[in-house]
């Protein structure tokens, strides 16, 4: 899926948007990657003289994944509405991901609940687990 479709599909934007491609679509999963150049305005602080990427912002750049996963579910049921985090539950980060790494991004829904939308993510980084975490999120009403 190239950038542009991405934009419509979730309200992210450079320099917060952390999804270069969708490499795989299934019913209820989306593969996504996404380089790190090294360019990003956190290595220049996180950390310095070893620049890592934040594990939060991984995590984020499953929600992201996630985010663009339903759009293509739910289609016109959104109503322009906007997936927003709920929760994140059991995050664990394994492996550093640093600037030139090429992450791997693989989200599942696993359970809906009316507008509450249960998902589990992994990031890997050459193969291997770099975080993992299950997390929700609802549709909401944008201002």
């Amino acid at each position: 899926m190239p950038t542009e479709e991405i934009l419509s599909a979730i309200p992210h934007r450079p320099p917060f948007l952390l999804i270069d491609e969708v490499t795989e679509r299934g019913e209820n999963t989306i593969t996504c990657t996404k380089t790190f150049s090294g360019d990003e305005f956190w290595f220049a602080g996180h950390y310095p003289d070893y620049p890592i990427t934040p594990g939060v912002l991984l995590c984020e750049a499953a929600m992201q994944a996630g985010a663009v996963m339903l759009s293509g579910m739910l289609g016109s049921e959104t109503d322009g509405k906007v997936p927003v985090a709920t929760r994140a539950n059991n995050v664990q980060f394994r492996q550093m991901v640093r600037p030139g790494d090429t992450v791997e991004i693989s989200v599942e829904l696993t359970e809906r609940l009316a507008d509450a939308f249960f998902m589990k993510a992994r990031v890997t980084n050459a193969g291997k687990l770099a975080c993992r975490f299950e997390f929700a999120c609802t549709l909401a009403e944008p201002r």
